[in-house]
């Protein structure tokens, strides 16, 4: 207690002086509506930087989270986009006759789209390709052989065989499952084959790396009486239930013809970025094994590596 009075008694005259600057302060503060309004106003100022600040750490420590959520978001919309497509085609494929009561419509009434027959609805919630977003934690592109690892695993109903699908297009198949981890064998690999065609004409044909640039890859059994344009659109052909139809694979970038051959040599500029993956689907396919079973006894299997 005496080391206090000595403490006050020795700085009294800065004390009294700032104990009366603040008082003064307060006083102009108050009296004034003009002195109050920029003290308040100056004060937001200052509060709104310290919180923005604030706001920046916290969001950069949820980084993870938020594009977590994004990648689920945009895995939902995916599936709705494929749920679309699918609800689509198949009523443009029903004859429809205007003077039947068994029409066939599609109500969009800004709930799922729903197939009518008759007055009665069938709602479309059970997409054949229901999707699994997840990150990317390894990635190979120098080996004849490519593969992936994904943060997904058997919780996740990650099952092998699934495709992989980024944003940009075809990624890939998982080949193994552990409870929290897949591995995917990427496109870039030697022994992978994507059943795919030419968006333009309908041509059937099959993607396959030849195991140099990881930007391109070829398209095999395009007949040569087929006309080629450069840039034409690859997209999977919906022949292996793996992938969904319509998906991008890539464009042909430049095409020859062999002297000794039937087919096209066709060069197809891959639309994945395999260098920068950060995120991908995996296409969690509803009647994958039912074909895998029927094309397996009959000795049909498509687009796993055989001509389609």
């Amino acid at each position: 207690m005496r080391n206090l009075f000595a403490f006050l008694f020795r700085y009294r005259g800065i004390l009294v002086f700032a104990l009366l600057e603040v008082l003064s302060i307060y006083l102009l503060i108050r009296n004034s509506a003009y002195q109050r309004a920029a003290f308040f106003n100056s004060a937001n100022t200052y509060a709104g930087q310290l919180l923005e600040w604030r706001t920046r750490v916290s969001e950069y420590f949820r980084l993870t989270e938020v594009n977590q959520s994004l990648a689920a978001e945009n895995a939902a919309l995916r599936q709705r986009l494929y749920r679309s497509d699918l609800g689509q085609r198949l009523a443009d494929s029903l004859p429809i006759r205007h003077d039947s009561l068994a029409q066939v419509r599609l109500l969009r009434t800004g709930r799922p789209d729903s197939l009518v027959l008759g007055n009665q609805a069938l709602t479309n919630t059970d997409p054949s390709y229901p999707l699994i977003p997840a990150r990317v934690v390894n990635n190979s592109l120098r080996d004849v052989d490519n593969y992936l690892t994904l943060n997904v695993g058997t919780t996740d109903q990650v099952r092998p065989g699934m495709g992989v699908l980024a944003a940009a297009g075809v990624v890939g198949r998982v080949q193994s499952v552990s409870e929290h981890y897949a591995r995917v064998t990427s496109l870039l690999h030697s022994k992978t084959a994507i059943s795919a065609r030419i968006q333009r004409d309908g041509t059937f044909g099959s993607v396959k790396w030849q195991g140099e640039d990881p930007t391109h890859a070829l398209l095999d059994y395009i007949p040569r009486q087929n006309k080629l344009v450069r840039g034409d659109t690859i997209i999977t052909s919906g022949y292996n239930a793996t992938f969904p139809e319509g998906v991008m694979v890539g464009t042909i970038d430049s095409f020859t013809k062999e002297p000794d051959k039937n087919f096209w040599t066709v060069r197809v500029r891959l639309a994945v970025n395999f260098s920068n993956l950060t995120y991908v689907y995996v296409v969690r396919s509803r009647p994958q094994a039912e074909r895998d079973t029927l094309e397996t006894h009959t000795g049909t299997v498509v687009g796993g590596g055989k001509r389609p």
